[in-house]
């Protein structure tokens, strides 16, 4: 455990409100910063006031939950807003994976957040003004194969998608990467500021040099009401209007794209149904336009049965169908034994967590792993026994794009 102020030491938390911050991502500094904002809305940190490896393995979320009781069970808490993200606040990334190491819970010492008209920050001990410093440009970007190169992932999508149709599985979603190496040092407040501004309905994210732009919302928390996005089923952006038009169609009228999204929605019902009062799924998906791709895309709403906090629904909902497959026990095993990487924490749960048990988490695609000059850049897909591998191909690099626009601009 790697701890800033020991747990021992109970924290000493203030929250007041502020006037209008303006941008909340022009507020950082350069040194750790967190983010997570939607449509200029959202919050930021700096600073780290406590933090922990959470240890690998099928009980990670509930040590996670129980550490945080701990720091915010023994914080002295002066909170003047009292409003879902006010007070304490611990920013998080998952693995993918259960049983790898990497993820991570930070609390900020300082955390600035604008919502519904209202901005507030909070500030744990004597946070330190950090010193602002301008934001350089990473320069020339180059790029090299990750894990596989190009062919050798499309060889790894034949195989899937013959066990599917040999009936071992219906869905699997199989990701890849990508190296960019930079002339300068990669500063993340470019990254996210790119981001947020050409996607703004996407929540642009920074966790422990996790940064991306993800659509999909595995779940929001607010009192006993939660809402989850779940997104199945992908095409690339047209080359003018009436593209876009045809292959919003083609992909809502698509069989295979339709199941997918099915099954997905599927796997969020048979989830959450355990965890709430009352649940409501829509009966069609509906077309969610993004600047490079389009999606099938659902709003889930439910009510909460037993108080459960945000993290209790994290933890039953991942891994998704839309990351991982159906049957997603089936799923996760070929994805071990085929995809030939590590995903760290891409397609993993990233958000933040309040005293309370109110938060939002999100599911870490559009993303890369951001180190020094070098940026792992993740991307992939839902692959069906119909799934065509050059087809594949061309949907994760339309993915990777977001990232690649947040290195290069």
């Amino acid at each position: 455990m790697s701890v800033a102020l020991g747990t021992t030491r109970p924290l000493p938390v203030r929250t007041t409100p502020v006037g209008d911050p303006g941008d909340l991502l022009a507020s950082l500094p350069r040194t750790a910063p967190y983010a997570w904002v939607r449509n200029g809305e959202g919050l930021v940190g700096w600073g780290q006031a406590a933090r922990v490896a959470v240890p690998p393995g099928p009980g990670r979320f509930a040590w996670a939950r129980q550490w945080l009781a701990t720091v915010f069970g023994d914080a002295h808490v002066d909170d003047a807003v009292r409003t879902p993200g006010s007070g304490p606040v611990a920013f998080g990334s998952f693995t993918f994976d259960e049983d790898a190491h990497g993820s991570v819970l930070v609390v900020p010492r300082a955390v600035l957040a604008r919502r519904g008209g209202h901005a507030w920050l909070t500030t744990i001990g004597d946070a330190p003004l950090e010193t602002f410093s301008p934001i350089r440009d990473p320069g020339r970007i180059s790029y090299g194969d990750g894990s596989l190169s190009a062919p050798e992932w499309e060889h790894v999508v034949a195989r899937a998608a013959k066990r599917i149709r040999e009936g071992e599985l219906e869905k699997v979603v199989l990701a890849r990467d990508l190296v960019a190496t930079a002339e300068r040092p990669i500063d993340v407040r470019l990254l996210l500021t790119r981001l947020a501004r050409r996607y703004p309905e996407c929540y642009t994210f920074s966790v422990a040099g996790l940064v991306g732009a993800t659509p999909e919302l595995l779940i929001r928390r607010t009192g006993q009401e939660i809402e989850s996005l779940v997104l199945a089923g992908t095409t690339p952006r047209g080359t003018g209007p009436a593209d876009d038009l045809a292959r919003g169609a083609a992909l809502f009228a698509s069989p295979k794209d339709r199941h997918e999204h099915e099954c997905a929605i599927a796997s969020v019902r048979q989830t959450l149904s355990p965890l709430c009062a009352s649940l409501e799924t829509p009966d069609e998906p509906e077309l969610l336009v993004l600047p490079n791709v389009q999606h099938l895309a659902s709003h889930v709403t439910g009510r909460l049965a037993d108080g459960a906090s945000v993290l209790d629904v994290v933890a039953a909902m991942h891994p998704t169908a839309a990351v991982g497959g159906t049957p997603t026990p089936t799923a996760i095993e070929v994805i071990r034994e085929l995809e030939g990487m590590d995903r760290a924490g891409y397609a993993g749960p990233v958000g933040w967590i309040d005293a309370h048990g109110d938060g939002e988490w999100g599911i870490a695609l559009r993303s890369g792993l951001v180190q020094g000059r070098r940026a792992r850049l993740f991307a992939g897909g839902g692959i069906m026994g119909d799934s065509d591998p050059a087809a594949e191909l061309a949907e994760a690099q339309a993915k990777f794009r977001v990232m690649q626009y947040a290195l290069e601009g």
